[in-house]
Order: structure tokens, then sequence, then C-alpha cells
């Protein structure tokens, strides 16, 4: 698995258009009123990786799994969320539980497709879901910091609360408390204002290329690392195309590659990601760490009994891989390395744990 991105907005900006084409489906409904979406939709997508694919055919594998995202089309949110206002607390809970925020933001001019404030302005819509989240976690966290509920909070976790409430009442940075606290503290908090997040510009055709007047300005106050600008329609269209006319029509609207990898690029940077493979005959496989990852947490990500045996890992670099056509002539011309437990894994390292059972 690889990580849970939760695709939110106003009503109406195009998540639903956005899901179907990222995940190929046609499960979210994508109609012209608000609150079409009402229960999220759940589209698991692997994240197709041509390192994956020579290795597959080197080791002549008889199966292929490639890592995962998972997307997450939540309901529209609306200004009053955190007081209930159009489904509400009902959407502020789905987002709790995803791993990073995809921010689907309008950036066309359409008569056709309704919207829910008079004029196209991305900023101001994101300023009104993050406005939301924040009384959200005002709400959350003095509920938490109540006497009879402190008791079962760490101090640790205390002290976080209490800075967050501070950040937003004083409307600081909220980012900067991943600078003072553990991951795995901010993570326990599942406050909503600390969400790694990743924006998306829906713009029409003609803007796909270039952008338009309004992702520039979106640009200009948020820039453009964690900044996608994507057309949700002509992704969905993409989709109905074969391998060429889609390289074709791609060519011929300036499109490098799909939404999905995109995405999957900036998700992975947002979260400190990387992968790992597996190769052998029976399968090759992609695994999704943690950047910095020991080599015992990376043998947990195919089971829990590699970490408790670890003994070491046969480890050769993918390039190394491919230039010697995989394991046996890797080890045979020295480019296998056995590492121990302090060894970092690095993306693109293909691996074989040995382990006690």
């Amino acid at each position: 698995m690889g990580f849970k991105c939760g695709i939110v907005g106003l009503p109406n900006v195009g998540k639903s258009t956005l899901f179907n084409a990222l995940t190929n489906s046609n499960k979210a409904q994508a109609e012209n009123f608000p609150f079409c979406t009402i229960d999220p939709n759940l589209g698991i997508v692997p994240v197709i990786d041509e390192r994956l694919d020579n290795l597959t055919n080197i080791s002549n594998s008889k199966k292929k799994i490639y890592t995962t995202i998972s997307f997450v089309d939540i309901a529209g949110l609306v200004k009053g969320a955190s007081k209930g206002e159009g489904l509400g607390n009902k959407f502020l809970s789905h987002i709790r539980e995803v791993d990073a925020i995809i921010h689907m933001l309008r950036c066309f001019d359409s008569d056709d497709i309704q919207n829910v404030n008079d004029n196209v302005d991305p900023i101001r819509d994101l300023e009104i879901i993050q406005t939301e989240m924040k009384l959200a976690d005002i709400e959350s966290i003095q509920k938490r910091l109540d006497k009879k509920n402190k008791k079962n909070i760490s101090d640790e976790q205390i002290q976080l609360l209490e800075t967050a409430l501070n950040y937003i009442n004083n409307e600081k940075n909220i980012y900067e408390i991943w600078n003072l606290y553990e991951k795995k503290e901010i993570e326990m908090s599942g406050l909503l204002s600390l969400k790694p997040n990743l924006y998306v510009c829906n713009v029409d055709e003609e803007s796909i290329a270039n952008g338009n007047k309004y992702t520039q300005k979106f640009i200009e106050k948020f820039s453009d690392k964690d900044t996608i600008i994507i057309s949700a329609e002509i992704e969905n269209q993409l989709n109905s195309l074969g391998d060429q006319e889609k390289k074709n029509f791609m060519d011929l609207l300036g499109i490098k590659e799909a939404g999905i990898k995109t995405l999957a690029k900036k998700g992975y940077n947002l979260l400190n990601l990387e992968t790992f493979f597996t190769s052998g005959p029976e399968e090759s496989r992609a695994w999704t760490i943690n950047k910095q990852c020991l080599a015992p947490k990376a043998a947990a990500k195919i089971h829990t009994d590699f970490e408790k045996g670890f003994i070491k890992v046969e480890t050769i670099s993918y390039q190394d891989f491919i230039d010697n056509e995989g394991w046996l002539n890797s080890k045979n011309n020295g480019k296998m390395r056995l590492e121990g437990k302090e060894y970092i894994v690095k993306d693109g390292d293909v691996l074989n744990f040995r382990f006690n059972t």
C-alpha cells in the first residue's frame, strides 16, 4: 500500500470527475449540482513504474505488483461546515482518515457548470476550506483538553494540542509544528490543519499546457512546488483512448504525462516516501517506505516476521540489477552487497531479506 489521499473542495469544482479520471472508473457521480457526492468514494490505483516493468522482464516473473495510491472522493465542503452546514461534520470526519489532502480548486470560467460562489477565485475557495478545518480543529482540541478528557492524553500530546491551538488562534503558520514535534505525535493528533496538502488547479482544455490567470495568481501565492495544473475533464477523456491515441492527444494538448503520474510524484515527495523492489521468478513487486527507512523496517512492509528475525539484506541498486540482467550476474560481478540492521534503504534498491523464522 502506498498512501491515501482525500480529494476535497467546494461543491461542483470537479472532484468526482478527477476521481473518475484517476481511478479510470465511473464510481463517483459527477453531476452539475452541489452535494452530488454524499458518501465518500474509494478508489485504489496502481502507481505505474517503468522500473518494475523492467525488473519483471529480467526476472521473468509470473506476477507484477505495483504499489498503490488510494483516492477518496469526499463530499463538497461549504462555509459553515464546522457548524454543520451542508454535509458538515460528516465531511470533516472523512478527512481525518487520509495521509494527505488534495485540494481541488476551480480555475475555469463556465456558464454551464454551477458555482456556489458568484465568481471564480481559487485562493478564496482554499481559504474557506482551510478556515473550516481550523474551526473544526479548535473544537476538537478544546474537547480533548477539557479536564475530564485530559487525563487520558499523554503530556506530549497535550503540549502539541496547546501549541496548535495557540497557532490557530494567533493566525501563525501551523505547519511550523512539523518542525517542533515528532511525526508520530502529529499523526496521532488527527488535526486537519496539519495534514500535508497538494493543490490541483482544475482548468479548461485551453489552459492545460500553460495555465491561466487563475492558476498564475494561485501559484504566485502558494508556489508551484505542491501545485498541479490538470483538466479533470480531459483526464477523463484520455482514459477512453488506446495507448497511441492517448499519446497523440497528449502531444496535441502539450501534456507531458498523465495526471496520476504527476500526483504520485508530488505525493511521494510531499510525504517523504520512496520505493524499493523485490524481484524473482514468482513475482516482482514495488513497496512504499518512508525515506531514511532502516532495512528491518523495510522488511516489515513485507511481513512483520521479517523485521523480528532480520539477519541481513541482499542489496542491489536498480541500475546494477538492470545492467547485469538479474541476481546471478549482479552477484558474480560484485554488485550485490550484504547489509545489516543499520542500512538505510535507498529509492530503487532491489532487496532480498535474510531472516530467522
